[in-house]
């Protein structure tokens, strides 16, 4: 069956057609200035093909979440919400094959990469089958997958670009057909550019986009010029679900309406009577005065403090000052009981460290001896069960465990404590529950990650029970339980 999705008009005044079972096929590409008209070529091409095939977009701006009254849409405002939680939730999209609109804004840039990164990847991995056809839209893509390094850490960068290029070499064979829509060809990666079939190019101004679209559309570098001269709302088309020359559209009218649009002349207000000058100023006496800064004072010779501090009278020490608290037993029941809070699991590690400083402080100890570093490895150890005797009997398991990253830790502790204490070897759902997630696919990567650098060694029978050994303390688990 083929469905064609009605754009609006082309150059010779006739409908301008796009093929739907096509499109999902070889993808498209979106590029022009900011009120080129952009946003209102993607509502167009998601209100005409509504019903037809599910609809994913990923919105920077919330400009989308208008679809969701007519149209049924599911609104989600990615703020509320974690990374492991997104995941889920793409998942879920698939598999019910609902048309939503994750919305980013009110994140910074890095939360909404991070964000869209975990997003498309819940997507990619969906079991297969869950491979429905959808049209995932991708707003602003210059954002998720830049040409360039952005301001942003590196590794949140590598993992929407990525996530981006996943999508569009190789989501077709899950279903997964990417729109993508970009301000600047400049600025978006040639990668992700490059995958795209079918191309819709509105005005824009610099030379080097001018001549990136010209050559995408296969024109020549003097008619590249044209590109400047389109209208707002007005697009050159080329692809094999648009037409195999360019042809000019001009995009329809839509049903919905951003949240935000574009700014428009209104009246200025009518002036009020008399001196604007004393209107402006008046009843500011009546403001608080803004109070200087304090000066800096100056340092004193330190030969002056000391004097000073010889002749304060000494304090004698009071008889009925309190026993000092041991660290040790506060520090290990305060770790028992963030480990038994259900709500600790998706809390920072900077978070935790401040619980288990208050907690630490009700039960009478003032400082505790862990900075953040030392509490993460001490909570990583109350995580595999290990609340105790960390510099005595598990000094050995700690030291073989310095090669393996603090997030891993609890997980190669927990195989520790089931070699030493002559136990089966941990499920990969315990590993997981240790590692703070409730994907299996990532425990097993963590063994990977260990076995790989010969942190353990991990043996399979043919019964399908698995051992597992950790060479530098010649420590073996017991095999899994049938």
């Amino acid at each position: 069956m083929t469905l064609k999705v009605d754009m609006g008009f082309d150059g010779a005044g006739g409908a301008a057609l796009v093929d739907l079972e096509e499109l999902l096929a070889t993808r498209l590409l979106v590029q022009g200035n900011s009120g080129s008209g952009k946003s209102h070529l993607l509502r167009r091409l998601l209100e005409k093909s509504a019903g037809q095939v599910q609809q994913i977009i990923i919105d920077p701006e919330g400009d989308f979440v208008t679809l969701a009254g007519p149209h049924g849409h599911v609104a989600v405002e990615a703020v509320d919400y974690s990374v492991s939680e997104i995941t889920h939730f793409a998942r879920r999209c698939r598999e019910h094959r609902t048309s939503v609109v994750l919305s980013l804004e009110g994140l910074e840039m890095e939360g909404q990469m991070r964000c869209a990164a975990a997003f498309l990847m819940g997507l990619f991995d969906a079991p297969r089958e869950h491979w429905f056809p959808a049209l995932v839209v991708v707003d602003e893509a210059q954002i998720f997958a830049p040409a360039a390094g952005a301001e942003v850490s590196e590794e949140v960068r590598r993992a929407s670009l990525g996530a981006m290029t996943n999508l569009m070499s190789r989501g077709r064979k899950r279903g997964l057909a990417g729109i993508i829509a970009t301000q600047r060809l400049a600025k978006l990666s040639k990668n992700v550019a490059a995958e795209a079939s079918n191309f819709l190019m509105g005005r824009t101004f610099l030379d080097i986009d001018m001549a990136r679209a010209a050559d995408l559309l296969g024109m020549e570098r003097r008619q590249a010029e044209s590109i400047r001269d389109l209208a707002r709302g007005t697009f050159l088309g080329l692809g094999p679900a648009i037409a195999r020359r360019p042809v000019m559209l001009k995009i329809g009218p839509v049903e919905t309406s951003a949240r935000s649009s574009s700014p428009v002349l209104v009246p200025l207000p009518d002036a009020p009577a008399g001196d604007m000058r004393e209107f402006l100023l008046a009843g500011l006496e009546d403001a608080a005065p803004l109070t200087a800064p304090a000066p800096t004072p100056r340092p004193q010779p330190a030969t002056l403090v000391l004097e000073e501090l010889a002749r304060l009278p000494v304090t004698p020490i009071a008889e009925d000052l309190p026993e000092p608290v041991d660290p040790e037993p506060v520090m290990a029941a305060s770790l028992r009981a963030i480990v038994a809070d259900e709500e600790a699991t998706g809390k920072t590690t900077a978070v935790l460290f401040q619980d288990f400083q208050v907690r630490c402080r009700m039960h009478g100890l003032r400082h505790t001896p862990l900075d953040l570093a030392g509490f993460t490895r001490r909570f990583a150890a109350a995580r595999a069960g290990i609340f105790e005797g960390l510099e005595d009997e598990w000094a050995p398991a700690l030291e073989a465990g310095r090669r393996v990253p603090d997030d891993m830790l609890g997980a190669f502790l927990l195989i520790a404590r089931a070699a030493s204490e002559n136990r089966p070897c941990p499920s990969d759902q315990e590993i997981a529950l240790v590692y703070g997630t409730s994907s299996l696919g990532r425990a097993r990567r963590v063994l990977s990650y260990m076995e790989e650098r010969d942190i353990i060694v991990a043996r399979t029978d043919l019964s399908g029970r698995r051992s597992i050994t950790i060479p530098a303390l010649g420590w073996t688990t017991q095999p899994t339980e049938p």
